[in-house]
């Protein structure tokens, strides 16, 4: 029963209360994992946030119409073998924001949904400490 939009009404929100804060530097970015995942992408598809990055965000493939409206940096994370996200549905993300150079997907190979999680049986720390780098390192560029 969730209100994506209200949600990301509610990402917003708080993006510009964070900008206000004086340690904050004037950018933010939206880090989601699995649905939150999907609503960085939101996030970004509605210009609150400055970057958003996208672990194995589910539903995003149906939400396409939104890549136009990114002109931020967006970082995606899949892994190879989420069967909840299929590279098809993957590969479609993959295709719309080709060209661009605003947006990376990466895909892990041997990696399921949730490979980031260390408390989860699909945690692959090989997959999640290449994606954390590249998170670092895209946060640190962009912020």
């Amino acid at each position: 029963a969730t209100d994506f939009n209200l949600v990301v009404q509610d990402i917003a929100a708080t993006a510009d209360t964070l900008r206000k804060l004086p340690e904050c530097t004037g950018k933010v970015a939206a880090i989601g994992y699995c649905l939150g995942g999907r609503l960085a992408y939101m996030a970004a598809g509605n210009g609150s946030v400055d970057a958003a990055v996208s672990y194995y965000g589910g539903g995003i493939h149906t939400q396409l119409d939104l890549a136009d409206k990114i002109k931020q940096p967006i970082l995606f994370h899949y892994g190879e073998l989420d069967h909840g996200i299929p590279l098809d549905q993957v590969g479609q993300v993959k295709e719309r924001f080709a060209g661009r150079d605003n947006a990376d997907v990466y895909i892990y190979p041997g990696a399921d949904h949730g490979f980031n999680c260390s408390v989860r049986a699909s945690y692959n720390q090989n997959a999640s400490v290449l994606a954390h780098g590249r998170t670092l390192s895209f946060l640190a560029e962009h912020l």
